[in-house]
């Protein structure tokens, strides 16, 4: 097999075979690649048999990260919680990732690393990193999906935000983007996290067009709770959360969830993913249990086979916990910093 490289952001190719695809999702559109290289200088490119003037069937896309801090490597794709090669048969699979192995030792690569939804069982590559991945089926009636909701952390709590007259909003618009933002700052510093750029949020609104989503519940004017949703084809990704600790017992997040599955069910999708989680995320995983998902095991891959760094848990505590402490100035510049370098 001949393999070809092309460029996602000008080759009408990609935007046919991405509508097209079985597997493709909103994390293949040209909109969330465009936001990738914007914000962070990721470039993407395609992998595909197929010659310059040939309709694409099959495809790879990749982002190199470049990092004097992190290494330089192939991911498919950054900041992604999957991204499944766009391929028609296993044999291809192996073709494929034969040419990144043989490109990884020949350029010296750190790693590559794909992000698949299903189980790769071929192809050189290892498990590196396991998550949960998690999804609402929207197939049955909103009367059963609501009866499937966990009654007292869900269902009642729906019902308070509801009696508390909690005001809804949703768009695109750049005060949406400003009042997600101000939530974001007080939900990463809960969970001694740096916040995503400003400017990631911006371009991805501007990019995305009509596929991305903020949700914002307020209590008069004050907001309590957003949430941002991406849509391809039948299928809607819950991205993003964050929410205001002075008021969960308002119950803005399940409000929010709750109008989103209304939405998503009236304009016709058939699923909502709920994202990945972190195995030992146990509060998070039960939370996201409570709405009546679907879980299985999401694997990432790389080559070579990544190296046990035994000190990296208690690492990645104290730095969590020396950014949980810092100004909203400096921890919004940090993370501007060294989000580019994380991919």
């Amino acid at each position: 097999m001949d393999i070809n490289i092309a460029n996602p952001l000008s080759d009408a190719r990609w935007n046919d075979l991405v509508a097209r695809h079985p597997r493709a999702s909103a994390f293949h559109q040209r909109g969330w690649l465009e936001a990738l290289f914007r914000t962070y200088g990721y470039r993407p490119f395609l992998l595909t048999s197929a010659s310059a003037n040939k309709p694409l069937s099959d495809a790879i896309v990749l982002c190199r990260v470049s990092s004097w801090i992190t290494g330089t490597r192939l991911v498919s794709l950054p900041f992604s919680d999957h991204c499944d090669p766009l391929l028609n048969d296993l044999g291809e699979f192996i073709e494929f990732t034969n040419w990144l192995r043989l490109k990884r030792d020949n350029q010296g690569y750190k790693y590559i690393e794909i992000r698949p939804l299903s189980r790769i069982e071929e192809g050189g590559l290892h498990p590196s990193q396991s998550y949960y991945f998690h999804e609402l089926d929207l197939t049955a009636s909103l009367e059963q999906i609501f009866r499937r909701l966990h009654k007292d952390s869900i269902q009642r709590k729906i019902q308070r935000a509801e009696r508390e007259k909690l005001m809804y909003e949703t768009g695109r618009c750049e005060g949406l983007v400003e009042d997600f933002y101000r939530l974001l700052l007080i939900t990463r510093r809960r969970h001694h996290l740096l916040p995503q750029p400003r400017l990631w949020l911006k371009n991805l609104v501007e990019c995305m067009g009509v596929n991305i989503e903020i949700r914002l519940a307020r209590k008069g004017r004050t907001p309590v709770a957003a949430m941002i949703t991406l849509r391809h084809r039948s299928s809607v990704i819950y991205k993003y959360g964050c929410s205001d600790e002075k008021f969960h017992n308002l119950g803005g997040i399940p409000f929010l969830f709750w109008k989103l599955i209304e939405e998503s069910k009236a304009s016709g999708a058939e699923k909502i993913d709920f994202g990945r989680s972190d195995l030992d995320q146990r509060n998070l995983i039960a939370f996201k249990d409570k709405f009546g998902t679907t879980k299985k095991l999401l694997h990432y891959y790389r080559y070579p086979k990544q190296r046990e760094n035994k000190g990296r848990g208690w690492d990645l505590r104290m730095i969590r916990q020396f950014f949980s402490i810092l100004p909203d100035p400096v921890s919004t510049a940090a993370g501007e910093v060294l989000y580019r370098h994380i991919g």
